[in-house]
């Protein structure tokens, strides 16, 4: 009696490939930096235990002073030129966010 031959397969084994992709994937969900509110100056801000939470539905505007530095919308700028960006916007209905440092002078 003649034995059959076996016949291989033509199509390679992916189990490897997807235990590879898995891994991948785990490593870059492990070792990804989430996002945190960035500042553009080093601040040293105030801890509060009042205050309410602003809406994210409109655009909020931004200022950052430190004692020697001030930001507007995460970009460095003088006090003089702050006025300018705050002209447009001076409808009341703008949100505006102040981060201010707790060792600045007032």
């Amino acid at each position: 009696m003649a034995k059959r031959r076996s016949r291989d397969s033509a199509q390679p084994d992916i189990t490897p490939l997807i235990d590879v992709v898995f891994l991948l994937l785990i490593f870059f969900m492990v070792s990804t930096v989430f996002k945190k509110d960035e500042l553009a100056l080093l601040l040293n801000l105030p801890k509060t235990s009042k205050g309410e939470e602003m809406s994210k539905a409109k655009q909020i505007v931004i200022i950052e002073l430190s004692a020697t530095e001030v930001a507007f919308n995460g970009n460095k700028t003088t006090l003089e030129e702050i006025e300018k960006f705050l002209q447009p916007i001076s409808d009341k209905t703008t949100p505006l966010e102040l981060r201010i440092d707790k060792d600045v002078k007032y």
